[in-house]
């Protein structure tokens, strides 16, 4: 096989050692990732069951490599219902200890189990009283002997060539860390609406906490003509209030049905008179509609269904509280 040499300013790239390096990392990683899975036992359900009746929150430390999946894990644990956050160990020693109280989980997490910044923490810790887990790949290390509950992240062999870079290690230790995260959400019976309200600024936050009523038209922002309406009326409401559509009401606001653009289209053969035919005798009897108190995403779900792009925003007993339009929810960006 001739190899592609790729030219990067002043350097050539070899495309076929470049490409088996990256499948090596990628199958090495995940090698490490799967043997985890033999491993999570005991330990692993006393870790969760520690987490979960702590009456504080969970503080998670680490340095180096180890640090920055110790930050990854602290924010998806708070994102997923349970309180979480980080800190530095050097920063620890000079005063953070003060954040960390008697209520408190210590999550450490260290390869080797010897890092003298972290295991500097471990008396201080015991003293307060906290409770203290371990994540490492070295359960014969300082780290793990002093935890109350150690979890083995251990590798057979890390994917940089050198064998130096914290790569499966890394690896194994953030999949063991969401591995915690996702089996306390599921022992708290954390929902999705609950993750929407610890993200309201996201997209799926969005879509699971904003409701028709959030969105909708209401008031004189509703086009409306009375049953009576002649279809010169309807025409002007629809061209008025701008959503191709009128809703057609009976005396007691209820609806009778909807006059739309699609409707007008069909009727123009039939009539010669706008003003005198009757907006009853075209209109849409059975419309799409909604309650205002679903989920915006679900009359997104609703106009694709139905290859529509409006409907109207009804209570229980059929009164027209709003209309909504499928550019009204690309607004609100639910779509």
């Amino acid at each position: 096989m001739a190899i592609a040499i790729l030219a990067c300013m002043n350097f050539a790239v070899d495309s076929v050692a470049v490409l088996r390096r990256a499948r090596s990392v990628l199958a090495t990683e995940a090698a490490a990732i799967e043997a985890l899975e033999a491993r999570v036992g005991e330990s692993f359900v006393s870790a969760v069951s520690t987490m979960l009746v702590a009456k504080g929150r969970v503080v998670v430390t680490g340095i180096g490599k180890s640090g920055h999946v110790g930050r990854k894990l602290a924010a998806t644990l708070a994102s997923t219902g349970t309180p979480a956050f980080f800190v530095h160990p050097a920063e620890a020693s000079h005063g953070d200890l003060g954040m960390i109280s008697a209520d408190d989980v210590v999550i450490a997490l260290s390869n080797s189990g010897e890092v003298a910044e972290v295991n500097l923490l471990l008396t201080p810790i015991k003293r307060v009283g906290a409770k203290l887990i371990a994540i490492t790949g070295n359960e014969n290390s300082t780290l793990a002997k002093e935890a109350d509950v150690a979890l083995d992240a251990k590798v057979s062999e890390e994917a940089c060539p050198l064998g130096l870079a914290p790569t499966a290690s890394t690896a194994a230790a953030m999949a063991l860390g969401d591995a915690l995260a996702m089996a306390l959400l599921e022992a708290r019976g954390f929902t999705a609406e609950d993750f929407a309200r610890s993200h309201p600024g996201g997209s799926l936050g969005r879509k699971l906490i904003t409701h028709v009523r959030d969105v909708m038209r209401t008031g004189a922002a509703i086009p409306a003509v009375p049953l009576e309406a002649t279809l010169e009326q309807a025409l002007f409401e629809i061209t008025g209030k701008g959503m191709g559509m009128t809703a057609v009401l009976n005396t007691d606001g209820t609806l009778a049905g909807i006059y739309t653009d699609g409707d007008l289209r069909r009727t123009l053969p039939k009539v010669s008179d706008f003003n005198s035919a009757k907006v009853a005798d075209f209109m849409t009897r059975t419309p799409v509609s909604i309650g205002p108190d679903e989920l915006a995403v679900e009359a997104v779900s609703l106009l694709e269904e139905k290859r529509k792009t409006q409907l109207v925003v009804l209570t229980p007993d059929g009164v027209v509280v709003g209309a909504l339009h499928m550019h009204d929810l690309l607004r609100a960006k639910v779509v």
